[in-house]
């Protein structure tokens, strides 16, 4: 049996509580039996040794008993999101060939998008189920979010789920007296191995969001003592917090200051909202790195040195370089490629044996990231080398930098920054800027290059300023800057 599977196995008869969400809760021996329930359904249904299982849920009980009985069953779980529209389930589901699907009984009407056979999972009988599963055998298949291209499926292996799990359970600390409060995607590695695995490992009660909203949020930071998310979920919790009034944002701040452990990922954390939640916790989010591909490969300390902005050391287990362009390691202080090796690197891609070979360089990741690792072994993130590293009039910039410091202008609600083609510059720097409500400021492109001009060097500065109502971003809330960058390529209007 695998390390998870066997770790979980020990938990069958724990009264503890493993789950509260909206479809009820449970306790470990009720969640390890409906997982069994499932792969005893997926097992009699016909399931071979390493098919794949389309995972069609809303976050809750049934949800996690399905991804864990798909495990255990010997299938390959290929969680999609409720929140796609048909056309996009219907286009993964025909790419990853699924033999079986577990549909939700709310969202049963989707059921035929996955082109396979469904079950509902809520109607299976709960069972004792015995799993017989290698740890080199493919455990998941986890689309990529589609940032800088077309989703590829990401194959991930019983061991890089296990071995993620211990990490992060043991570098942060997670125990049985934990409870996370999780309002992040299901169908994204942040959600699943990163923080919900990451908790059942530890025996933890997780309680489940079905969607992220602030309010709620709020309300249920008292009761928590881990919470995970995405900066856009700090930046919005800031939101709501502002708009509230005195006493409220002192009982705001009691609940947030209680929370044993923060953390941000998926995205670059500003460094304003870091200090932003420093001021009002008394600690900094723990940042940290990490892909689909990779799980996490760096982090910042638990106890120790939290650097804003730098996502913190390597792992263990995990081998972290920073490449320059001749492919040797970066001097410190040197931007390059960030390439990782270790047990948690995924398998490669679903039939993409091109994509997968490019992806590798003698035996290390490429990862696609640009940073720079400091002589402590600190690493920070200059953004990603195809969409964040631009290429303008012989310089390369961080399109990251260029947004911190955009950022510090008190009528910015939020920016990106892209590179557009351009015949003089090779790459025209264009911030793309979100006002923020009730200001009426200049934020015309003079404007800003003035206000930029006292933290950036003249050459870092943004040649163009557009105001937009809103930057286009995935579930995760990454800007989807290819998106952004073919809109701004077009003559501004008016």
């Amino acid at each position: 049996m695998t390390a998870l599977l066997d770790r979980l196995a020990t938990l069958a008869r724990s009264p503890r509580p493993a789950l509260v969400a909206e479809d009820g809760a449970c306790t470990y021996e009720a969640l390890l039996a409906r997982a069994g329930g499932v792969a005893g359904a997926l097992v009699d249904g016909g399931l071979t040794p390493g098919a794949r299982v389309a995972l069609l849920c809303e976050p809750g009980v049934a949800w996690v008993a399905s991804f864990l009985g798909v495990m255990m069953s010997g299938g390959v779980a290929v969680p999609l999101s409720p929140l796609h529209p048909e056309a996009e389930i219907r286009a993964l589901s025909r790419d990853a060939e699924p033999s079986l699907s577990l549909v939700g009984a709310s969202l049963a009407a989707r059921a035929a998008w996955t082109g396979a056979p469904a079950l509902a999972p809520e109607a299976l009988p709960p069972r004792a189920f015995e799993p017989r599963v290698d740890e080199r055998e493919l455990a998941m298949m986890l689309y990529t979010s589609g940032t800088t291209g077309r989703p590829k499926g990401a194959l991930l292996t019983h061991t890089n789920l296990s071995t993620q799990a211990g990490l992060l359970a043991d570098a942060w600390e997670v125990t049985r007296d934990d409870r996370l409060l999780h309002a992040l995607p299901l169908h994204h590695l942040h959600g699943i191995s990163i923080a919900l695995l990451t908790a059942l490992w530890a025996e933890a009660t997780v309680e489940l969001a079905p969607r992220f909203d602030r309010r709620r949020i709020w309300e249920r930071l008292s009761s928590a003592t881990v919470w995970m998310a995405v900066p856009t979920m700090y930046h919005r919790l800031f939101e709501d917090l502002d708009a509230q009034g005195a006493d409220e944002r002192r009982s705001r701040a009691r609940a947030a200051a209680g929370l044993r452990l923060a953390t941000s990922g998926s995205a670059a954390l500003p460094v304003g909202l870091a200090e932003r939640w420093r001021e009002l916790t008394g600690a900094v989010p723990l940042e940290r790195f990490g892909m689909t591909e990779i799980g996490v490969g760096a982090a910042n300390p638990l106890r120790g040195e939290r650097r804003p902005g730098t996502v913190g050391v390597p792992l263990p287990t995990v081998s972290l370089r920073v490449v320059d362009e001749q492919g040797g390691d970066a001097a410190p202080g040197e931007p390059g490629e960030i390439r990782v090796r270790g047990p948690s690197v995924f398998a490669g891609y679903f039939r993409r044996g091109d994509a997968t070979a490019a992806a590798f360089a003698d035996g290390w990741f490429c990862t696609g990231d640009t940073a720079t690792l400091d002589p402590a072994g600190y690493v920070k993130i200059l953004g990603r080398t195809s969409v964040d590293i631009l290429k303008s009039g012989g310089y390369k910039l961080s399109a990251l930098e260029i947004e911190e410091a955009l950022r510090q202008h008190p009528a910015i609600a939020d920016v990106a920054v892209v590179g557009v083609e351009d015949p003089r510059w090779g790459e025209r720097v264009v911030a793309a800027v979100v006002r923020r409500p009730g200001s009426e400021a200049d934020l015309s492109t003079q404007a800003l290059r003035e206000f930029a001009a006292a933290r950036l060097a003249p050459y870092k500065l943004p040649h163009e300023a557009r105001v937009v109502d809103e930057l286009p971003r995935n579930a995760l809330g990454k800007v989807q800057k290819p998106a952004l960058r073919a809109a701004l390529s077009l003559p501004a209007r008016g």
